[in-house]
């Protein structure tokens, strides 16, 4: 598949990293200031990279699935998108993986996940990790 590039930026942001994983993350609008910490800490819990692309690629893919969805004609407003994303050991390190799970009220399953489908092919996430990571689409 050929390199997608921007052709016309319709916007730019950039966060900034100290410590890594138990550090600090901050975005150059000042939204975003998060201590972070090692994944799964129950008695201190913190975002981390993971919990970030998670909210990050949930955001995105619902706003792929109600475009998608409006140009067929259906109000998917009322969706719900979660990403579950797993972070583990691979042949060649550390990698991840996501499940992408879709809620779309008043639609029946077939219609959803045609729609699901959709998103994940006009999704910029989805676009960005495809054929790098494992990435699962269900309408429920």
């Amino acid at each position: 598949m050929p390199l997608e590039t921007v052709t016309k930026e319709l916007y730019s942001t950039s966060a900034t990293s100290k410590g890594g994983r138990e550090g600090n993350v901050k975005s150059a609008d000042g939204v975003i200031d998060l201590a972070t910490g090692k994944p799964g800490s129950t008695s201190n819990p913190k975002a981390n990279p993971e919990t970030l692309f998670a909210a990050g690629y949930a955001a995105c893919f619902c706003g792929a699935l109600n475009a998608v969805a409006g140009r067929a004609g259906i109000d998917a407003s009322e969706s719900t998108v979660t990403a579950e994303v797993s972070f583990g050991e691979t042949e060649s390190g550390f990698g991840i993986g996501v499940k992408l799970t879709a809620k779309v009220p008043g639609v029946d399953q077939a219609k959803a996940q045609e729609l699901v489908d959709q998103a994940h092919q006009f999704c910029p996430y989805s676009k960005a990790t495809r054929g790098n990571i494992e990435v699962t689409v269900t309408a429920v």
